[in-house]
């Protein structure tokens, strides 16, 4: 009970049909260069680790302001 040729043949048909060939090679064009893009990305990731000039980390310095308890209890005093 596997789809046989028939029935791939005919659901071809059908996409060829509501998308047209000139939709189909486009969208094929467009997946070939995101994956021509994604190789180029990778491999430019490699030579950068392989070269072993990376960046340091960064980080955020982040200084809390007032506890939202302080909040709470300032807006209560508003709301009377």
């Amino acid at each position: 009970m596997g789809i046989s040729v028939w029935q791939i043949l005919i659901i071809a048909v059908i996409v060829v049909l509501l998308f047209g060939r000139g939709k189909i090679s486009e969208l094929m064009g467009d997946v070939a260069k995101g994956i021509k893009s994604f190789k180029k990305g990778m491999a430019e990731d490699d030579t950068a680790a392989a070269s072993g000039a990376q960046e340091p980390a960064k980080t955020i310095d982040h200084q809390p302001s007032e506890t939202v308890a302080a909040d709470k209890a300032e807006d209560k005093s508003k709301a009377s």
